[in-house]
């Protein structure tokens, strides 16, 4: 693909996000995405067949932004010192990253769809949250091997993890349309959500 074509390519990428956020699957139409691009309904179909494997193809670009989120969990120190600290910090990044207004759209617009392509929603999921877990729990693994956690599932415990930290903003997202929380808000749910966690799962220490 030369650097021309690669230029309309990604224009055609862009505006098919746009408008796919702004209208969902079944309000937008390749005239639109065309005008939006600025190129002709002919170029679009040359790069892509149809709107479905355009869709696809947005959808799952997406999952390699996870990568930097499932290194920021594998760097988590496996160790007793500093968990409270350590987990805390992981827990207020994690929110960052997933409760930004992009991504709670496209949340939102893979939930939408999920009937009609529900392997790419399982795509998306596993490849990309799904991933982040499967980190967690090898982090919580090793804490457990260690003697810090009490985890005989770590799995679920990434789960119990994650849930305790999203649950409130994530619904309220979901209903409402769009965030509701604060960074303030994020700090507590960050704070509170670690304490329960090691609360059921930090290995009782002896005096």
């Amino acid at each position: 693909m030369d650097s021309r074509s690669a230029r309309k390519h990604q224009a055609i990428l862009d505006a098919a996000t746009a408008a796919f956020l702004d209208k969902g699957y079944a309000g937008t139409s390749m005239d639109d995405i065309a005008k939006l691009a600025a190129v002709s309904k002919q170029t679009v179909y040359k790069h892509f067949a149809d709107k479905e494997k355009l869709f696809s193809e947005i959808i799952l670009a997406t999952t390699d932004r996870i990568d930097g989120m499932i290194d920021l969990v594998a760097d988590v120190p496996a160790t007793a010192d500093d968990l409270d600290e350590n987990l805390t910090r992981l827990a207020r990044r994690l929110l960052a990253t997933l409760t930004r207004p992009e991504v709670i759209r496209l949340r939102r617009l893979i939930i939408a769809n999920a009937d009609a392509f529900p392997a790419l929603g399982a795509a998306w999921y596993e490849q990309g949250f799904e991933r982040v877990l499967v980190t967690l729990a090898a982090t919580f693994r090793h804490l457990t091997d260690q003697g810090v956690l009490r985890t005989d599932d770590p799995v679920l415990a990434a789960h119990h993890f994650a849930g305790l930290l999203l649950w409130i903003p994530l619904n309220q997202a979901m209903f409402h349309g769009s965030a509701q929380h604060t960074e303030t808000d994020l700090d507590l749910y960050a704070t509170a959500g670690t304490r329960a966690f090691l609360a059921a799962y930090r290995t009782p220490t002896t005096a």
